[in-house]
């Protein structure tokens, strides 16, 4: 293992880091075997920094967490009903219909999202979004031409 930079990613965002610290995290987390970071096992260096992951996930973190797994449920509810989900216009344009959630996609909050989902799958369960039957195409009516002939043969 030679990259440690999920380690050091999460060491900077400690309130007080230094070498100390780092050592003692390391002695911790090897059951004190060393306090070298390149001598930890991979399942300890792993332990190790998914604890310091939980330790620092703050209020945004998991509420952008969050946001994004709902988000995702709800996109892929709207592919299942058969809405192009790599098109934004059509998400955005999809979401603003007042009975869907009546604002843009991107403007939604967790909440939202949740009952947004709800929505899409209660739909789903009862046949899906209803296609517009295409209209026939109307055929060109014909363009009435008036032909002036004279009877006595003499233009006028």
């Amino acid at each position: 293992m030679n990259n440690y930079s999920r380690f050091y990613a999460l060491l900077n965002r400690l309130p007080v880091h230094d070498e100390e610290i780092k050592e003692r995290l390391v002695l911790q987390y090897t059951g004190g075997r060393t306090p070298r970071l390149r001598e930890m096992t991979s399942a300890e260096y792993r332990t190790m920094c998914d604890a310091l992951d939980r330790s620092l996930k703050d209020g945004w973190s998991i509420r952008r967490e969050q946001l994004r797994k709902y988000r995702s449920a709800a996109l892929k509810q709207m592919q299942r009903l058969g809405i192009d989900t790599t098109d934004w216009a059509r998400i955005n344009a999809f979401c603003r219909d007042p009975r869907i959630a009546g604002r843009e996609f991107g403007a939604l909050d967790p909440e939202a999202l949740e009952a947004l989902a709800v929505k899409l799958r209660s739909i789903e369960r009862r046949g899906g979004l209803k296609q517009l039957a295409p209209q026939p195409a109307l055929k060109p009516r014909a363009k009435q031409h008036i032909i002036y002939v004279p009877l006595d043969g003499l233009p006028n």
